[in-house]
């Protein structure tokens, strides 16, 4: 891939003009080379996305996922994924979370084995959120990275930090601030082609990849999509072949039905599968919107146990042990609770039933969302997982069919569970649009995926008849209206993140929420009031 050094367009010199800041990051090369990503790649981003919208359709009709009548050989057959790097093969802990300056500092500095930091769900992409991570990353990869408080206090890395791995945006995000010939750049194209133009060479001479999550995946040709990315990126500069490495959030429903398939698609460069599991529900209820028989119970009844989702976490584990992929576990959301003995040990304990179930399956690792839980998931992985990864246990006991990673389990919807959807997609999209992208609420930490269960499940008990409490009142949009108001005006006079942005975020859950089609994802309508 030839880097065209003729000018960018209109929109490449907007940028440059407003972001004088970012003259480091955004050099006249690293932008050229950003318009040859788009260039190359923009034509098969928009036939993968033209293809989800079909498969869709066809979902909405009533027809249901199913694994691949045309890749049955590649399922039946033996091959397993490349090596995997040595920095890589323990990840018992790893620590997420967004781009920001401390934030890096103290997850590099947690413990955890790996820290993914995010340009996606836990991240608002405002200009200056996207700019300033890849400031961040860059001078955390240089060694240079410090931060200092208001009050005073200094903030370095570590010797022995975490192993650094980039989650950029998914395919289906744009970007409206990078534009090429006229048209806004893909968000995954930006994030990830500014972090390994900058950082690649020396990421690469340390042997640390450089290393990406990659989320939002539906299909093997979007896995096959990411390969030719980054082999254009490495032969552009002039990185060996397989340098770059890609772990796979499996976080859709369509992509739980085409691992194998999608491992194969990467398997020169992939590491691992590890289960999204926030987004895995809202992809659920996305995917099965139009199927009335498939609602879900409030959010606190579906875990890690029911069927569907211990079949899906299941048949990774089995799919990736049989490749010589790691197979990682899902974000434990509670974060401690200050202040309340009690509650925070309930808190705790939860965190370490999940962790334990994880490990005992045979995981090679999990995830945390906070630096004070990496301990309490590092103990139990420590204790049954004394090997750096379980690679082999094959779980050849696993056999998963394709009605248990449909079936919707049982439950109910309470009054306290409807009035907590509304709440936390209220407070999560105020957040957003004034620029966070993950926020404490109630104890747990929310982002972008539980955020979208939330907004998913709402819009699906008030369009499919007869959804009722348990005392058989009916949940309708009087009751939505309602509680949606109520919470606003809370919010408007609180204190709490986004309460300047309470009207903003109300209008748009409302009109969402009273659309006759569930939108694909809250944040595309919600960008263009960044």
């Amino acid at each position: 891939m030839a880097v065209a050094q003729e000018r960018l367009d209109a929109g490449m010199a907007e940028v440059l003009a407003d972001g004088t800041a970012y003259e480091g990051i955004l050099t006249p090369a690293a932008l050229a080379f950003l318009a040859q990503l788009h260039r190359h790649f923009e034509a098969s981003r928009q036939r993968l996305l033209q293809a989800r919208r079909e498969r869709q359709a066809l979902y909405d009709a009533g027809g249901l996922p199913d694994f691949r009548a045309d890749t049955v050989q590649l399922r039946a057959a033996d091959w397993t994924v490349a090596p995997i790097p040595a920095a890589l093969r323990d990840r018992r802990v790893e620590i997420t979370g967004p781009v920001e300056r401390k934030m890096i500092i103290n997850a590099l500095n947690s413990g955890a084995k790996v820290f993914m930091a995010d340009f996606e769900d836990s991240s608002s992409p405002t200009f200056a959120n996207q700019l300033d991570g890849q400031i961040n990353l860059r001078d955390a990869v240089a060694g240079s990275i410090e931060f200092r408080s208001p009050e005073g206090k200094s903030y370095r890395v570590d010797d022995n930090p975490a192993v650094l791995v980039v989650r950029p945006r998914g395919w289906h995000l744009h970007d409206r601030f990078f534009c090429v010939d006229g048209a806004p750049m893909s968000g995954a194209l930006v994030d990830f082609g500014l972090f390994v133009f900058h950082n690649a060479r020396a990421l690469q001479r340390r042997d640390r990849g450089p290393y990406f999550y990659l989320p939002k995946l539906e299909a093997m040709e979007e896995a096959a999509l990411w390969d030719e990315v980054m082999s254009a990126a490495e032969d552009e500069l002039q990185l060996p072949v397989g340098t770059m490495k890609a772990t796979v959030l499996i976080e859709t429903l369509p992509a739980a039905f085409q691992m194998d398939e999608i491992l194969h698609a990467l398997r020169r460069r992939i590491v691992g599968l590890n289960c999204g599991r926030w987004d895995y529900i809202f992809s659920y209820l996305k995917t099965l919107r139009g199927h009335p028989d498939r609602l879900l119970p409030e959010r606190g009844q579906v875990g890690m146990t029911v069927p569907f989702l211990k079949g899906y976490s299941e048949l990774l584990i089995k799919t990736c042990h049989r490749r010589g992929a790691f197979a990682m576990g899902g974000m434990a959301a509670q974060i401690p609770i200050k202040g309340d003995e009690a509650a925070n040990k309930a808190a705790l304990d939860k965190v370490r039933a999940d962790k334990l179930r994880e490990v005992q399956a045979g995981h090679d690792g999990t995830w945390v969302a906070h630096p004070a839980l990496v301990a309490v998931a590092q103990e139990i992985f420590d204790k049954y997982m004394p090997a750096p990864n379980q690679l082999g246990k094959l779980r050849e006991d696993v056999q998963v069919t394709r009605e248990q990673l449909l079936a919707a389990p049982g439950g109910t919807i309470s009054r306290a569970g409807f009035d907590n959807n509304v709440e936390v997609c209220l407070r999560y999209t105020a957040a957003w649009l004034d620029g966070l992208g993950c926020v404490p609420i109630h104890h747990l930490m929310e982002d972008a995926a539980t955020a979208e269960i939330a907004r998913a499940q709402l819009w699906q008990w008030l369009h499919h008849d007869g959804v009722e409490f348990p005392d058989e009142a009916p949940i309708d949009f009087a009751l939505f209206d309602q509680a949606l108001a109520a919470h606003t005006h809370h919010l408007r006079e609180s204190q709490h993140p986004g309460a300047s942005r309470a009207d903003a975020a109300a209008a748009l859950i409302s009109t969402m929420t009273h659309a006759d089609e569930l939108g694909d994802f809250l944040t595309l309508p919600a960008y263009d009031q960044l």
